[in-house]
């Protein structure tokens, strides 16, 4: 199988990384993806950070299996504590993208008064692993970061716009942007089912970062880059989504996420 051929593989905690394959299905439409969801394990956010890097690896090595020619952390919880042990895995011929460095450059790129929001979960907002990598890109960025606990099962539920929610974004939101920032960055993956209460609550004047469109976006640069584009001329894509526990949930929350039926879920046990 040529570069160009093979999959993108794409994983996650959970379902939250649906988002990111949902960006890629629009903006590389042609492209195959290998998803994986260790949803036996979830949630990664309330584990230590060698627990969570000791899962990455063992998800890394699942999609190197699979012959992928590049790979996405989906998971700001991976992405703030792990990223280094993926790409040791991954080599020097496998790209590594994650969440939280397409979100910080696209954060960058958009704010007019140096005053940045994030939002995420308790460990990927106590990792301060935005900030650090805002910080490396342009240090005179202020950030102001904001756990959101309750958005995760929130959006499982599937109340993304219900009362509640609204509520609980607002209170979130309240000291976010008594700041005065000009840009949001959603820092989980999750987050992008509720852009637009929390992009109405927030108002005109304040610029969305959707991590899973701007890490989309890099892929795209990286794949034109190093000539790994899937031309559409050839067959049509293959997508292929495992986790680790009963997929029936899976499938259902993943089909809100996507927006469109899903092919087999194929349950596999944890890798080691």
């Amino acid at each position: 199988m040529t570069k160009a051929e093979r999959p993108i593989g794409v994983f996650d905690s959970g379902v939250g990384g649906l988002t990111v394959v949902r960006a890629l299905m629009e903006r590389l439409p042609f492209e195959s993806i290998v998803y994986f969801g260790d949803t036996a394990r979830v949630p990664y956010g309330i584990k230590s950070p060698d627990t969570i890097a000791r899962y990455a690896a063992q998800l890394t090595r699942f999609l190197l299996a699979q012959d992928v020619k590049m790979l996405i952390v989906a998971c700001n919880t991976m992405a703030a504590v792990a990223q280094e042990v993926v790409r040791a895995l991954a080599g020097p011929n496998v790209p590594v993208l994650d969440v939280i460095e397409a979100g910080a450059r696209a954060a960058v790129a958009a704010t007019r008064n140096a005053t940045v929001g994030v939002i995420g979960t308790p460990t990927t907002i106590n990792s301060n692993a935005y900030a650090l990598r805002i910080h490396a890109l342009r240090g005179d960025v202020r950030v102001h970061s904001q756990a959101c606990a309750l958005f995760v099962p929130l959006v499982e539920e599937g109340w993304l716009d219900h009362p509640v929610t609204r509520l609980t974004a607002e209170e979130y939101l309240k000291p976010v942007l008594a700041e005065g920032v000009d840009t949001l960055v959603l820092g989980c993956t999750h987050y992008p089912l509720l852009k637009p209460v929390l992009a109405e609550i927030a108002g005109p004047r304040v610029r969305i970062v959707d991590s899973a469109v701007t890490t989309a976006e890099q892929a795209a640069r990286v794949l034109d880059r190093e000539e790994g584009l899937r031309a559409g001329a050839g067959a049509a894509p293959r997508h292929r989504f495992y986790v680790t526990d009963v997929p029936l949930r899976f499938q259902t929350i993943a089909e809100r996420f996507l927006g469109r039926s899903l092919p087999e879920v194929v349950r596999v046990d944890v890798p080691e």
